[in-house]
């Protein structure tokens, strides 16, 4: 019972850190973050203290420093930093909530 919670434990947690393509992403533009990083960080948390938010679960990633990724050319995108899909950009543009890594190339 115990290897079963653990194998399972560990299957959710690869898929929690697992970069997603960005044709996924169905929360709106993906963005462009300068840093991800988790909830319980100490940067992450001056961040959100600055702007009064207090999260419920800090085991997510936070975005810091966001933007939309931009279109360039046909069918390119551009992200020099970290592209993301995050569940909650109503911070932007110094945190967006629940980001997921993208994959621009899928």
């Amino acid at each position: 019972m115990q290897f079963t919670l653990l194998a399972s434990l560990a299957t959710l947690a690869t898929l929690a850190a697992a970069t997603i393509p960005a044709s996924q992403c169905t929360t709106g533009p993906i963005e462009c973050c300068d840093s991800v990083q988790p909830a319980s960080s100490d940067a992450v948390s001056k961040v959100l203290a600055t702007i009064g938010v207090v999260l419920q679960d800090v085991n997510v990633d936070v975005g810091l420093t966001c933007s939309p990724v931009s279109v360039i050319g046909v069918g390119g995108n551009s992200c020099s930093a970290s592209p993301v899909c995050c569940e909650d950009k109503t911070f932007a543009p110094l945190a967006a909530i629940n980001c997921v890594p993208v994959d621009l190339s899928l």
